[in-house]
C-alpha cells in the first residue's frame, strides 16, 4: 500500500460536507458511497497479499502519523459543524436520517477506528488523542477495554467481542457492547485494586471516562439543546453499531484451543479474519490485516502484514458487514469457510 492511498479514508468528510450541504437523497451521500460503491468495487478487484518490504523505514516515518492526526481536528470539526446544522436548520425526516446516518459513519471511522490505532500507542499524547475521537462517539470505555481485555481473551468465551459460530449480527451488537462496557469497569477494579488504590475515585478510567462523557452530553444540552442531544445520541450509536459489526466480522466462530494447564495457547494468526482487499485496506487503516495486529498490537498499522495461515474473508470489511445483516447468507458463507479450516 503505497502512503497516499491512507489519503483515501478523507474522502469520507468531503463526501459528508457534500451531504451536509445536500437536500433530499443526496444527505445520504457518505453512506451510498462507502456501503454501496465500495463494497462493489471490491468485489471486482482482486485482493493485494503484497507485504511491504520497507517496514523499518515505514516504523520510523512520521508521515503515517500525521495521517491519524489529522483526523482529530476534522472529525471534532465536522461533529460541531452537525450540532449547528441541527440547532439552526429545518430538515425533512428524510433529511435528518440521512445527516445523522452519515455524521455516524464518521463516528465510527474517524472517532473509533482510527482511535483504536492510536490508543494502542503508549505514547501519553497519541492516547489523548484517541481519548478525544472516543469522546466524539461516545465510546470512551473501549480504551482499558480493548487493551486490556479484548487483546487478552480474544477467541474465547471470556471474549464479550469475539462472535460465537452462528451467533446473529443482531444479537451480537447487545452482548459486546454492554459486556465490553462492564469488563472495562472490571479491568479498572482490578488495576486499582493492585496497585493499593480505591476502586471507586477518579483514578478509575471506566468511571472518568463515564463522567467526561455524561458532561459533553450535558454541555451539548446547554448550547444547542435536547433535540441536538438526541441526534448526536443517535449518529454515536450508529458509529457504534458499525464498531461492533466490525468486531463481529473479524472474529466470527473462531475459538483458541485451551492447554493442559488450563489456560488457552497464545494468539496466533488463525485466529482473526483478514481481508487484503485494498479499498478496505486504506480506509480502515489496515484493520482488515487483523491477525497481524492481534499477534502484537504495538505494531503501527504501516507494517502490518499478511499471512498464509491467517484465514481470509470472501470480500473487504464494507462487504462484509453489509453480508452480516442478512444472517441466513452469512451463516451459509462464513460456516462453510469455518469447516475448511
Amino acid at each position: 500500500m503505497k502512503k497516499g492511498a491512507y489519503f483515501f479514508v478523507y474522502l469520507l468528510p468531503i463526501t459528508v460536507a457534500v451531504a451536509f450541504n445536500a437536500l433530499g437523497w443526496f444527505t445520504f451521500l457518505p453512506i451510498i458511497i462507502f456501503y454501496g460503491l465500495v463494497p462493489l468495487i471490491e468485489l471486482v478487484l482482486p485482493a493485494n497479499h503484497k507485504n511491504p518490504v520497507d517496514i523499518e523505514s515505514r516504523k520510523e516515518s512520521t508521515f503515517y502519523d500525521l495521517v491519524l492526526y489529522l483526523a482529530v481536528p476534522v472529525q471534532v470539526a465536522f461533529l460541531f459543524y452537525f450540532f449547528h446544522l441541527l440547532s439552526s436548520t429545518g430538515f425533512s425526516t428524510l433529511e435528518y436520517v440521512g445527516l445523522t446516518l452519515s455524521m455516524g459513519l464518521m463516528c465510527g471511522v474517524f472517532g473509533i477506528n482510527i482511535a483504536h490505532e492510536l490508543g494502542h500507542r503508549s505514547n501519553r499524547f497519541e492516547q489523548l488523542l484517541a481519548e478525544i475521537l472516543l469522546l466524539t462517539s461516545l465510546e470512551m470505555h473501549f480504551m482499558p477495554y480493548h487493551n486490556n481485555g479484548h487483546h487478552h481473551n480474544v477467541a474465547t468465551p471470556k471474549d464479550p467481542a469475539t462472535a460465537r459460530k452462528g451467533e446473529l449480527v443482531f444479537t451480537f451488537w447487545f452482548r459486546s457492547q454492554v459486556g465490553s462496557y462492564f469488563q472495562a469497569w472490571s479491568l479498572e477494579k482490578k488495576r486499582l485494586k493492585k496497585e493499593g488504590k480505591v476502586a471507586f475515585s477518579l483514578r478509575n478510567k471506566a468511571l472518568t471516562y463515564t463522567l467526561i462523557q455524561l458532561l459533553f452530553i450535558a454541555s451539548i444540552f446547554l448550547l444547542y439543546g435536547g433535540v441536538v442531544v438526541g441526534f448526536f445520541i443517535a449518529a454515536a450509536l450508529f458509529g457504534i453499531l458499525l464498531l461492533e459489526t466490525v468486531n463481529y466480522i473479524e472474529h466470527y466462530g473462531l475459538l483458541r484451543n485451551k492447554k493442559e494447564n488450563n489456560r488457552y495457547e497464545r494468539v496466533q494468526h488463525h485466529h482473526s479474519w483478514n481481508s487484503d482487499h485494498p479499498l478496505g485496506r486504506a480506509m480502515l487503516f489496515e484493520l482488515s490485516r487483523h491477525s497481524d495486529h492481534h499477534y502484537k498490537a504495538s505494531k503501527k498499522y504501516q507494517t502490518l502484514v499478511s499471512l498464509p495461515q491467517a484465514p481470509q474473508m470472501p470480500t473487504g470489511y464494507p462487504g462484509m458487514m453489509l453480508l452480516a445483516m442478512v444472517p441466513p447468507l452469512w451463516f451459509w458463507v462464513m460456516n462453510k469457510k469455518l469447516k475448511s479450516l
